[in-house]
């Protein structure tokens, strides 16, 4: 009996120290099991912006992928399900970090790069997925705007000055609602981070100065970035390194090439798209040549460039941007005598007054200086005449006003023309026109070809009135595009330049409806 008491006892003990070892490892197994699902929350993003809802990554195709090697979307429609889109990397010694490679327009060709772990401040995988959130972003900005909503009219934007209206307004609220932009800090003055905004290279600099003041665009944290702004002026480049009389910019082009090798050493974001997601603003005429002793910089980074000439294989139409040449005298007046007469006291039929340089300009001379009243061409604008007429009153009275090319295809003539609401005649063969991608340059001014020249006069009184009215108001339409403001409003020439970045960089991915 007693036995079997302490066999009863025995046995209670071991199912009550039986029964607790239970509870144990029924908790330890949950507390495991709540680590997993946390971890794999984290990992696996839910939406493709973060704290927004614009779209969740279950909308994008399975197909879509940038041409620069982004691997497809997920297939599920719940992207919690979906773990194609997760590396898992191994602790300590190096890791294995897959980055695209091949050019512009490759499908996605892995390499490896070996990252020390010591260097790692945090794990490897979030970053990854950081940039194929921004990826994504461009991705879903692309479809909107291939299937924006039909927009007529407009109460801010008028519909002859565009070649499609609707994609315009879609693209540009899609990017002052996502992109964002972050600026390299290196680099030192004056070449870098300091603006010039006087002259007719202005451009270049009023828009570093308004972006690396603005706060709605530009991000701290580059992860965060869909495009990166190299912050240099071609003509602060051109003053510290040239040579006067050495006739090589060599020098320039070296220097470029060395600064964009240590911002790809420094960090992973060149390398991740070979610069493809990268952009300048050069205003200089050797803005586009300064470039090319580095591949990558060259023929990937978009430049908007004034000197926009599509012949040199260095400017790539859809590609990059054509900036527009102002000629800024009075810095804290950038509008200065904006305005013109109405078309009944426009006298002129054509003027044209600059200094004799390049192909086109000596050609425009040799058949309309002096030759007909209505045709007014000038070399420099002559004393005699500027003391009855100055420049800008010549703009302001006349229907036409001629922009020949100089040394290269841009003139800041183009703009001024603009200013004073006189219809331009651009003669530069291989010229793209400013914001080409977006403006229907055909509604407000007048392209005629080198050889043509000696027909000049004909072309332009061959425009009936009323078309010629037509242009005009549409010239006077399209100056708001055009104008710098010390704080940037909408539409204006800042964001015009900046949404043709964020535009022709959206024009590089390739989007499988």
């Amino acid at each position: 009996m007693a036995a079997r008491l302490g066999d009863s006892a025995a046995a209670r003990r071991l199912r009550r120290c039986s029964g607790g070892g239970w509870r144990v490892l029924t908790f330890a197994m949950a507390a495991v099991a709540a680590a997993v699902v946390g971890l794999l929350g984290w990992l696996l993003p839910i939406t493709s912006f973060s704290g927004s809802s614009l779209s969740p990554i279950s909308e994008a195709s399975p197909k879509a992928s940038l041409s620069l090697g982004i691997p497809p979307l997920p297939i599920s429609s719940d992207s919690r399900l979906n773990f194609s889109h997760v590396t898992l990397v191994s602790a300590p010694p190096p890791v294995l970090v897959p980055l695209p490679s091949g050019d512009v327009n490759s499908g996605f060709v892995g390499r490896e790069v070996m990252v020390d772990h010591a260097d790692q401040k945090s794990s490897p995988v979030k970053p990854k997925l950081i940039a194929k959130d921004r990826d994504r972003d461009l991705i879903y900005a692309k479809r909107e705007i291939d299937r924006a909503p039909l927009v007529s009219d407009d109460p801010e934007l008028y519909a002859p000055l565009f070649r499609n209206l609707s994609a315009f307004k879609r693209s540009y609220e899609l990017m002052e609602r996502i992109l964002k932009v972050y600026i390299y800090q290196e680099g030192t003055r004056p070449i870098f981070h300091q603006p010039d905004l006087k002259g007719i290279y202005a451009s270049e600099g009023w828009f570093m100065k308004l972006m690396e003041g603005n706060r709605h665009f530009v991000v701290k944290d580059p992860r965060k970035a869909h495009l990166f702004y190299l912050p240099y002026g071609s003509r602060e480049l051109e003053l510290a390194l040239y040579v006067p009389g050495s006739h090589s910019i060599k020098p320039l082009s070296l220097f470029l090439k060395n600064y964009v090798n240590k911002i790809a050493a420094k960090y992973p974001f060149w390398n991740r798209t070979k610069g493809a997601d990268h952009f300048l603003v050069a205003c200089h005429d050797w803005g586009p040549y300064t470039t090319k002793e580095h591949d990558e910089l060259c023929n990937n980074t978009i430049k908007a460039l004034c000197n926009a000439d599509v012949s040199e294989g260095v400017f790539v139409r859809g590609k990059d941007v054509s900036l527009p040449e102002t000629n800024i005298r009075t810095p804290r007046r950038p509008l200065r005598d904006i305005g013109g007469k109405p078309v009944s006291q426009r006298s002129i039929l054509a003027f044209f007054a600059g200094n004799m340089h390049g192909r086109v300009r000596p050609i425009l001379l040799k058949y309309w200086s002096d030759k007909d009243e209505d045709m007014k061409i000038y070399g420099p604008l002559p004393n005699r005449v500027a003391k009855k007429m100055s420049y800008v009153q010549h703009m302001k009275s006349s229907k036409f006003c001629i922009c020949p090319m100089g040394y290269e295809v841009n003139s800041p003539r183009i703009v001024e023309a603009i200013y004073y609401e006189c219809v331009p005649v651009i003669i530069a063969d291989h010229f793209v026109p400013p914001f080409d991608e977006v403006l229907d340059w055909k509604a407000f001014s007048v392209i005629v070809l080198e050889d043509d020249i000696p027909n000049l006069k004909d072309i332009l009184s061959a425009i009936p009135l009323r078309k010629y009215i037509s242009m005009q108001t549409n010239v006077k339409r399209l100056q708001k595009h055009f104008m710098w403001h010390a704080k940037p409003v909408k539409y204006d020439l800042f964001h015009m330049i900046l949404h043709s970045i964020w535009f022709n960089r959206l024009n590089q991915i390739q989007a499988e409806q």
